[in-house]
């Protein structure tokens, strides 16, 4: 397998591609929620305001196949899936986090960067 070298960001890399699924719009957010613990797919979608049935079925599927969360088959009636973070997918709590708690402390001052930035262009 090829190793993406760091300052080289090529659409075929391995890296890229990787860092494109774990960072995309919904896949923090659902890891985040599954820290609590195994959840059904209702309860993951309830905890997501604005996620759709279709991009939280693709997201969970993309950690899936990363290796990041398991899929179990619960044979009720009728069937439900459950969804848990693997230990590979716990090894990303940590660096998540410390990138939500810099978007806590960072905030404001992004916020009078965009407000700045409205007042330059706003002609």
């Amino acid at each position: 397998m090829q190793i993406c070298p760091a300052t080289r960001f090529a659409a075929d890399c391995p890296c890229r591609v990787l860092f494109d699924q774990i960072a995309d719009k919904w896949s923090m957010m659902v890891l985040a929620v599954l820290d609590q613990g195994p959840l059904r797919f209702n309860a993951i979608k309830r905890q997501l305001e604005g996620v759709t049935q279709k991009a939280l079925t693709q997201c969970l599927r993309r950690l899936e196949r990363n290796g990041l969360v398991t899929r179990r088959v619960i044979p009720l009636s009728p069937v439900a899936v459950e969804y848990e973070i693997t230990t590979l997918g716990h090894s990303l709590q940590e660096p998540f986090r410390a990138l939500y708690a810099w978007t806590l402390t960072s905030l404001p001052e992004v916020e009078l960067a965009r407000q700045a930035f409205d007042v330059r262009t706003a002609n």
